[in-house]
């Protein structure tokens, strides 16, 4: 059973650190700030999601799964606050191609894309 465990250990290391290139790649080939920021959350947090999974596979210790379960969490929490601050300084920069935009929400709050609310 060990032996299974560790091949698949293996398959979601090598296959995490290929979803992790592929986001690097995006990061830098992409043409506008949405789309970088698209590869720069979804593949990127799948693939260290892959990588902790294959630690995990290949540790087996509770102590060990305990920090890998909390860096997962971290993990989980932070790249969609991240990626939204990305695109709302984007947004407020004019550093993106509006044309690409199916809707925009913010143009109704103002050209910085600040909060509707009343003054």
């Amino acid at each position: 059973m060990a032996t299974i465990a560790d091949w698949l250990g293996a398959a979601c290391l090598v296959s995490g650190a290929l979803l992790a290139l592929a986001a690097g790649i995006g990061v830098l080939r992409f043409p506008d700030a949405l789309s970088r920021m698209h590869a720069a959350t979804k593949p990127q947090v799948l693939g260290v999601l892959l990588l902790l999974l294959g630690i995990a596979l290949r540790l087996r210790s509770p102590a060990d799964l305990g920090m890998i379960l909390l860096v997962a969490v971290f993990q989980l929490s932070t790249a969609p606050v991240a990626a939204q601050m990305i695109g709302r300084a984007a947004y407020r920069a004019g550093r993106l191609d509006r044309s690409l935009l199916d809707a925009d929400e913010l143009a109704e709050r103002g050209a910085d894309g600040g909060s509707a609310g009343p003054a």
